[in-house]
């Protein structure tokens, strides 16, 4: 027990050690699905995700003829498949940006970028223990590959030269990410970790976006209804390190920076349909060295098991 969790947070300290995409957790760059539902092979399902942030903003957070509010919208199709120990995930979201100036609203609406993960279930294991309490554990470690089926125009990458590169339905790259999620429950009080590192490349109009890590750990309790009925309400924090992008090798300002917000939602089973949600609230931010402040974020769900 003790080395297996030593073996977590050792794994997260390396990975924070790495400088860390776009600006945190925004348009291209959000990858937070909160508590994944159980399966035991099949599983289907439909993400929505809400994030909004200010770019420009000035000194002590004030707005200025600059500032824009800009909202990411994405409703994402998922998928995944148990084979004995491995695990593959992938997902297609379409997504709807609108950005507001003075006034005048921008929208682009399409398909983003596909991804695809694969995991190996290192520990899977139910033991009784403190007086026949169910100890159960699960980890899985994998990686992922984002394919640039999502539109990249370089023309909306700046307005002005300083502008974030935010306002696009996808990359434009081939993208890898090293993911793991642990998960460790006794009886029904749980906590659930995951940490995630994505490397971005280079597209073919000289633009990569910075590498990102991203962590959350979450406290959950599940209320049983005559064994039919699972409501899991949770409680937790996510943690996200962006490194500054680079357009024709030369730093982007606005870009990169740290976030740490406060997460609280509810999951819910009734047999083999999973829904949910959750809301994540900022906590402390340096965004593009304060340019850019995040707003709160929503994400909802629903799945079926099959």
């Amino acid at each position: 027990m003790k080395k297996i969790i030593l073996f977590i947070l050792s794994v997260i300290g390396m990975l924070v050690e790495v400088r860390a995409c776009d600006i945190c957790g925004c348009g291209v760059g959000n990858s937070y699905i909160g508590i994944l539902p159980e399966f035991n092979k099949h599983i289907f399902g439909i993400r929505y995700r809400y994030n909004s942030l200010l770019t420009h903003v000035g000194v002590d957070g004030t707005t200025t003829y600059l500032t824009t509010d800009e909202t990411y919208r994405t409703a994402e199709a998922w998928g995944g498949w148990d084979i004995g120990k491995f695990r593959l995930m992938a997902s297609l979201p379409y997504n709807f940006n609108e950005r507001l100036n003075q006034g005048s609203t921008t929208k682009k609406n399409g398909i983003g970028d596909i991804s695809v993960s694969g995991f190996y279930q290192l520990i899977n294991s139910r033991k009784a223990v403190l007086t026949n309490k169910l100890l159960v554990q699960s980890l899985w470690l994998g990686g992922s590959v984002k394919l640039p089926t999502g539109d990249y125009n370089p023309l909306d990458k700046s307005a002005t030269n300083e502008n974030a590169n935010l306002f696009q339905l996808g990359t434009g790259s081939v993208d890898f990410s090293v993911n793991g999620m642990y998960d460790i429950r006794l009886q029904d009080v749980g906590v659930n970790l995951a940490a995630s590192y994505k490397m971005n490349t280079t597209n073919k109009y000289e633009y990569s976006y910075g590498n990102k890590f991203s962590t959350n750990a979450q406290v959950y309790y599940k209320f049983r209804i005559k064994n039919i009925v699972t409501i899991a309400p949770n409680t937790g924090i996510l943690y996200e390190n962006a490194e500054k992008d680079l357009d024709h090798e030369m730093s982007v300002d606005i870009s990169g920076g740290r976030l740490l917000m406060g997460t609280v939602g509810v999951e819910a089973s009734v047999k083999k349909i999973a829904i949910g949600g959750n809301w994540q609230t900022p906590l402390s931010q340096n965004l593009a060295d304060g340019i850019v402040k995040a707003n709160n974020r929503m994400m909802l769900h629903v799945a079926f098991a099959f």
